[in-house]
């Protein structure tokens, strides 16, 4: 019996009518074993795609014949996007890893000195983490949390939260662009220094932040909701901010929970959260939006993060390694 032989190759229009099946078995599990909110692209989509440089794609072949994949961005942010590595069936999966993950190097090694690469190794592609750490990955833990509507233990927590009393100079309002200035201020003063901005390096800069905060306003990232947007503001300016969206039309997420470092300690994170979940909650019972869950991701050792989405009615569904090669 011959020994296979593998190669890698970037995909390319020629190869397009030999890849269909490997996408489409991928496609058939994203949901199921990856652990996708989002249907992923339809094949003729995906391949668009490609030929208008949004995503690149290189092929696995095993004896010629596609068998397996690895995607990645690198004009969706300041920094180069592994989406996925898929493969049909589960023989020699390292190696196969090892030279879809060599080859990406390759083709990446010149935007890598200026650009961070992130994977979040969602579903099965956490067996990989032994095998990336050899490339240099290094890792931070993501912890997933749920508000699923009709919970009846997360509903009774909810209408339970206990109210924070204001000082008169404080008051929570709903989003407006004319606090999108102060808001680019308060997020960069919040994360430049996290675990987000290794993997993120937009949470470094001004115009960075400003990039994440108009892709979620413009709703790039889902469908912004302003009105469940809760802002923080004393004496008119913004110290606090929960963003949310809507990434399908059940499912909304909150991207971004910033305080300023003058104005914690007083509960007014939990306050922010809690009206942001509130008001979704009560919009989907008078049928104004068809939301049936909220999500929130925080890392795994964000202790006091984790506390308070619990106290708000959230539960940890599952975690996962984010993992990141610097420049």
């Amino acid at each position: 019996m011959s020994e296979n032989i593998y190669k890698a190759e970037l995909l390319n229009p020629t190869m397009y009518k030999f890849f269909t099946g490997v996408y489409n078995d991928f496609k058939s599990k994203a949901v199921s074993d990856y652990g996708f909110e989002l249907e992923p692209l339809e094949y003729l989509d995906f391949v668009k795609a490609i030929d208008e440089g949004l995503i690149k794609c290189i092929s696995l072949l095993e004896n010629d014949i596609p068998t397996g994949f690895l995607a990645y961005a690198t004009s969706i942010s300041e920094g180069i996007e592994l989406n996925m590595v898929h493969f049909l069936g589960k023989d020699d999966k390292n190696i196969k890893f090892k030279i879809l993950m060599e080859k990406f190097l390759e083709l990446t090694e010149q935007e890598r000195k200026r650009k961070v690469v992130c994977y979040p190794l969602l579903g099965g592609q956490s067996s990989f983490v032994s095998e990336i750490s050899k490339f240099g990955f290094k890792f931070v833990g993501q912890a997933v949390l749920r508000f699923k509507f009709g919970n009846s233990q997360s509903e009774r927590i909810l209408d339970n939260v206990k109210q924070v009393h204001l000082p008169e100079q404080y008051r929570i309002t709903s989003w407006s662009e004319e606090y999108l200035t102060q808001a680019i201020e308060l997020i960069l003063e919040n994360f430049k220094d996290t675990a987000d901005a290794l993997f993120d390096t937009r949470f470094r800069s001004y115009n960075g932040v400003e990039d994440i905060i108009n892709k979620i306003v413009e709703g790039i990232y889902g469908q912004f909701l302003d009105k469940g947007t809760s802002v923080l503001l004393c004496e008119d300016r913004v110290v606090g901010i929960v963003f949310a969206n809507l990434t399908t039309s059940e499912i909304a997420n909150i991207p971004l929970v910033a305080v300023s470092k003058k104005h914690r300690g007083k509960g007014f994170a939990r306050q922010l959260v809690y009206r942001t979940v509130r008001t979704i909650f009560d919009d989907a019972k008078l049928a104004e939006n068809s939301c049936k869950e909220i999500n929130v991701t925080t890392e795994t050792n964000n202790y006091r993060a984790l506390k308070m989405y619990r106290h708000v009615g959230f539960k940890e569904d599952f975690c996962y390694p984010q993992a990141y090669l610097e420049a």
